[in-house]
């Protein structure tokens, strides 16, 4: 659907910034709203970051294979041993320049300090462009506590960063309140005219194509096809207003504002997670715990941090501040403990939602302590894989991350041999 050209400019980056999230591609006519209706299970992909990672001592395993003895982190997840695999000597190559690499966690996009730096297209969005409609929401991108503006693990192809839903009142909106007529008309008036704005941007553009290079040229049809894209999903979107949306006997939640509750937050938007994932609103999910931009945070409802998050991670081994991160790690680990137990209640035609669903947790920082970007904390639950093992790769030649992000695509059944800095995808790890 073509909308009605109308006299207005306006400049790219306002445009972009305005319309370059949360619209959703066309409706499969198999789709069926209602979690459990659909023809048949699909997977899914939970994607989590911590972008300060964890104490690398107590969560690595000491040994490896299947036998491996759990670590005193993994102890916390003790029931989960045979849902999960935890991998060490994973990193990204020439990826490093400490906190800067927290938005390449997803891209694997090299030297995220040099001049001119451009990020990549992350996991989730590839995913995404390989799989074609499927849901509402083609990701939710989220977020604890998020820096906005600076931080995300979600990019598009063209590097721009997909800002991240921090609001759990407002994500419970977009996936279950329908609006009265009145909203659904003034949306849907909304999305016509910004499918103008993409009109009058086109031919802007053809205009000034006539006098550029062949290089340049290049780079225009580059952008048409971003705007061919964008009015797909614009297009998308208002046949999304019309159809009804699922529904749910939860609550609306209330947003916790107070930055200082950490894991309660962190556990909200967990469970809005899952919420999207059950009622079938998407079916990849990214969410950044910005721990970096955290102040000082409760522990338990009897202890406070020392500092905000980002000085406790620079312990410089002072004996009170690393027993107080063990205490935030040990707590980080319960609320995955708490997920993995939601996820295996949840039943899907008689699967446990665990079992379709990958749940990556990890970081880009291998060592915050001294800002080291190699042997990042990787743990991979669910999905359906041969878990139960400790993956040990060389901790100083590592072994690039991306291979077991080609791993996780093929398992949501995209034929494809690489991503990113990928080299292979990671024969070890095996579907059940």
């Amino acid at each position: 659907m073509k909308a009605p050209h109308l006299a207005i400019r306006t400049s790219r980056r306002q445009f972009l910034r305005g319309i370059g999230v949360g619209l959703s591609l066309p409706l499969l006519e198999s789709f069926q709203p209602a979690f459990g209706k659909m023809a048949e299970s699909p997977r899914r992909m939970l994607l989590i970051s911590n972008n300060l990672g964890v104490l690398p001592k107590p969560f690595f395993p000491s040994t490896t294979g299947r036998d491996y003895q759990l670590s005193p982190y993994l102890e916390d997840l003790k029931a989960w041993r045979n849902d999960f695999t935890v991998f060490s000597g994973l990193s990204h190559p020439a990826v490093s320049g400490g906190h800067s690499t927290e938005n390449c966690f997803l891209t694997s996009a090299r030297d995220p300090t040099g001049s001119g730096f451009r990020n990549t297209i992350s996991l989730d969005q590839y995913a995404v462009d390989r799989l074609g409609p499927q849901t509402r929401f083609p990701t939710l991108n989220l977020g604890v506590n998020i820096d906005r503006a600076n931080r995300s693990l979600s990019w598009t192809r063209d590097g721009v960063l997909l800002p991240a839903e921090d609001s759990p009142a407002r994500l419970f909106r977009k996936m279950f309140v329908q609006g009265n007529a009145a909203e659904i008309k003034q949306r849907l008036h909304r999305l016509k005219e910004q499918g103008s704005i993409l009109d009058v941007l086109g031919e802007d553009m053809r205009s000034f194509q006539s006098r550029l290079g062949q290089t340049d040229r290049a780079r225009v049809d580059q952008y048409f096809t971003s705007v061919r894209e964008l009015e797909q999903r614009l297009h998308a979107a208002g046949e999304w207003e019309q159809r009804p949306k699922p529904t749910t006997d939860r609550d609306p939640p209330a947003d916790l504002t107070d930055r200082a509750k950490f894991f309660e937050k962190f556990q909200l938007m967990l469970s809005m997670a899952q919420l999207a994932l059950e009622s079938d609103s998407t079916r990849i999910v990214t969410l950044m715990v910005d721990a970096f931009a955290t102040p000082v945070f409760e522990v338990s409802a009897k202890e406070k941090t020392l500092n905000g998050y980002h000085n406790l991670s620079h312990h410089g081994q002072a004996e009170d501040k690393v027993a107080q991160l063990e205490r935030v790690d040990h707590r980080q680990m319960r609320v995955l403990d708490r997920l993995f137990t939601d996820l295996s209640i949840a039943r899907e035609h008689g699967t446990r939602l665990l079992d379709r669903t990958m749940v990556l947790f990890g970081s880009n920082m291998g060592d915050a302590n001294v800002h080291n970007n190699d042997n990042l904390p990787i743990l991979l639950a669910g999905g359906g894989f041969n878990h139960g093992q400790h993956l040990a790769f060389d901790r100083f030649n590592n072994t690039p991350l991306s291979n077991l992000f080609v791993s996780m695509l093929q398992r949501l059944s995209i034929e494809t041999e690489a991503f990113g800095s990928s080299t292979e995808a990671l024969p070890e790890l095996k579907p059940a």
